[in-house]
C-alpha cells in the first residue's frame, strides 16, 4: 500500500466551527478519534488514503522487545458483522520500529501512541525503556489484553494483580502518559480498571477483542490455524459500550472507547457513555478512510445538535 491510489482525505469545509479537541492525561488531541492498534500498521500504509494530521492520535501496531513472527495462517476469518483474527502481534521488534517506523512518524503532524507488548513484565519495561531514548512518542498504550498469545498478552489482563504489576513496571520507567488496554474476557472489567489506575495508569482503553472461533462445516475444521482468535467489528459494539460505561463510572482517569465504531454516530455513543476519546479499528479494513469519515460524522452530529464542543458529549448519557 505504499503507492498512493487516491488523494488523501483532508479537512472538511467548516469543520473548525465545532471544537473537537479533547485531553487525555495531559495530552491535547485535536479531536477524539484515534486509530486502534493493529488495524493501521504504523500509519505509512494509510498515508495515501488519509491525511494523518487530521487524526486525534495514531496508535501504532504492537511493538515488542524482540521480533515476533506471529501465528500460523490462516489467521483471519470474516464473521457476521465482524472478523476474527489471530495475527499474534507480528512485528519486527523495537529496534526496527525505531529505525523505520518511528523515524518516519517523526515527520508527520500527529501525536504518536506506541502500543507495547510483551511475554513477561520485564519485556514491557524493556520496550518502554528503549523508546524513552526516542523523540516523537506522545504516550504508551500497554497491551495486556491480546487473546492471541500463548504467553503474556491477555494473561496479564484477566486478573488484578498481574495487570497492576505490568502497569507499575511501565510507570516506573517513564513520565510519559501510560494508557492500559483492557481485556473484555473477564468477569468484572471495572475491577481490572481500578487496579491499573491504582498502579499508576493515566488512562485506560477498551475493549480489545473478544475471544471467539469459527468453524468450516464442510471441512469440519476451525477456520483459524490457532482455532480461536479475537472477534472485532460491529458485532461487539454493544458489549464495548456497556464496558466503557461501567469503567467510566468506576475510575477517575480518562477512558478511551473502542469496539465496532464504523460511523461518527457510533463514536458519539461511546463519548456519551463516558469515553474521552475513541479508537477506530476494524472499519479501517473496510474503508481506509474510515477514521476521517468518523471525525466528519462527529462534526455533523454536533452541528445538527447545536453542540459547539465535543467535550460536551463526554459522559452526557441521560439515564
Amino acid at each position: 500500500m505504499e503507492q498512493k491510489s487516491r488523494p488523501a482525505i483532508s479537512a472538511s469545509p467548516g469543520s473548525a466551527t465545532v471544537d473537537l479537541s479533547v485531553e487525555i492525561a495531559g495530552l491535547v488531541l485535536r479531536n477524539p478519534v484515534m486509530t486502534a492498534s493493529g488495524t493501521f500498521a504504523s500509519g505509512r500504509e494509510f498515508a495515501g488514503f488519509v491525511d494523518l494530521s487530521r487524526l486525534g492520535a495514531l496508535v501504532t501496531k504492537g511493538v515488542s522487545s524482540d521480533p515476533w513472527s506471529g501465528n500460523e495462517s490462516p489467521r483471519i476469518a470474516e464473521t457476521s458483522s465482524g472478523m476474527l483474527n489471530s495475527i499474534g502481534l507480528q512485528n519486527p521488534g523495537v529496534e526496527a520500529f525505531c529505525e523505520r517506523d518511528l523515524a518516519w512518524l517523526a515527520g508527520q503532524d500527529v501525536p504518536v501512541v506506541v502500543n507495547v507488548s510483551g511475554h513477561t513484565v520485564a519485556d514491557y519495561a524493556a520496550v518502554v525503556e528503549r523508546l524513552e531514548r526516542e523523540r516523537g512518542v506522545a504516550a504508551y498504550e500497554v497491551n495486556i489484553s491480546c487473546p492471541n498469545l500463548d504467553a503474556g498478552g491477555m494473561a496479564f489482563g484477566t486478573a488484578c494483580a498481574p495487570a497492576a504489576e505490568v502497569t507499575r513496571a511501565v510507570r516506573a520507567v517513564t513520565k510519559r502518559p501510560v494508557i492500559v488496554k483492557l481485556s473484555p474476557n473477564v468477569t468484572d472489567i471495572a475491577e481490572i480498571a481500578r487496579a491499573v489506575e491504582a498502579a499508576g495508569a493515566d488512562a485506560v482503553s477498551l475493549i480489545n477483542t473478544l475471544l471467539g472461533m469459527a468453524i468450516d462445516a464442510r471441512t469440519r475444521r476451525p477456520k483459524l490455524a490457532r482455532t480461536v482468535g479475537g472477534l472485532s467489528g460491529p458485532a461487539i459494539k454493544p458489549v464495548a459500550l456497556r464496558m466503557v460505561w461501567q469503567v467510566a463510572g468506576a475510575v477517575s482517569i480518562p477512558v478511551i472507547g473502542c469496539g465496532g465504531i464504523m460511523t461518527g454516530e457510533d463514536a458519539v455513543e461511546f463519548l456519551l457513555a463516558g469515553a474521552s476519546a475513541v479508537q477506530v479499528g476494524t472499519a479501517n479494513f473496510v474503508d481506509p478512510g474510515a477514521t476521517v469519515h468518523v471525525i466528519d460524522g462527529i462534526v455533523e452530529y454536533c452541528r445538527i445538535s447545536g453542540i459547539s464542543s465535543a467535550r460536551e458529549l463526554i459522559g452526557a448519557l441521560d439515564t
